[in-house]
């Protein structure tokens, strides 16, 4: 099989676009950039590829609220085109800014165009925040988190979060009590004990610890850590004391799916 093709999108105030596309060219990959007007304007393009990537950043200023233009604009030119490409077994991966869009599309959580059961807003702190999180891995179902056989599943991953608005939050318990039993949570903030309730661990107050999400298929995955700020071990802080031999828990986002989606 060939290198999975990966488009990654861009936009006004979108920064991560780079990184992105270096962790997919690392992983194995081979990703190409393409700005969100020229896919409005060819929507088409989104079926030569296997995944989408929507990186993090401020796009447009983040006005009105974190990605919510960027899903605006994803509702009304790209819709059909993403329902497409996880229709024939493609994958959708939102990093922070990315993962904000996804949510208040509809795609995530449960990959239906104008859902509003789930929303990112601002954290409880009221400031930015920027840290090393603790992640427990909560499903076997995300393609994003499932590595070859061979490698071994993690059950807790660490990386960085860098936000102002990382919140998620359900419009009542039974939202969110459903979405852990679908198991459209693949990802909760832990502390040390594995609580999800105690901050700085949970940076933001997201309720249930929700760091991830992903839709039913397992395709669609989105989450307000960075796993692009963790490719090469020296990022993390405690580098010299961790296991050299394995890859960056950033990094194995991104071989996960490679491996999914070269089989």
């Amino acid at each position: 099989m060939g290198k999975p093709r990966v488009l990654v999108i861009r936009t006004a105030g979108i920064n991560c676009d780079e990184e992105v596309m270096h962790c997919w060219r690392i992983a194995g990959a081979d990703p190409r950039l393409a700005h969100v007007s020229a896919l409005a304007s060819n929507p088409a393009a989104i079926d030569e590829a296997d995944i989408v990537t929507i990186p993090g950043g401020f796009s447009y200023g983040d006005d009105i609220a974190a990605g919510a233009i960027l899903a605006q604009r994803i509702t009304l030119d790209l819709a059909d085109a993403l329902r497409r490409l996880v229709e024939r077994g493609g994958g959708v991966l939102g990093i922070c800014n990315g993962f904000q869009a996804l949510v208040k599309t509809g795609l995530l959580p449960g990959g239906d165009i104008g859902s509003e059961s789930v929303t990112v807003t601002y954290n409880d702190s009221a400031r930015f925040e920027a840290r090393w999180v603790r992640l427990r891995v909560n499903t076997d179902r995300c393609r994003f988190l499932t590595p070859p056989e061979d490698a071994g599943a993690p059950t807790h991953l660490e990386m960085p979060v860098e936000h102002a608005e990382g919140k998620v939050v359900t419009r009542d318990d039974t939202v969110a009590a459903d979405l852990d039993r679908r198991g459209h949570i693949a990802l909760q903030y832990v502390d040390e004990r594995g609580r999800s309730d105690s901050y700085p661990a949970n940076p933001n107050g997201s309720v249930m610890g929700i760091a991830g999400l992903c839709d039913s298929t397992g395709r669609i995955f989105g989450l307000m850590p960075h796993p692009d700020r963790h490719f090469d071990p020296t990022h993390h802080p405690l580098w010299t004391r961790g296991d050299r031999g394995s890859p960056p828990d950033g990094l194995r986002v991104f071989l996960s799916a490679v491996a999914h989606w070269s089989a």
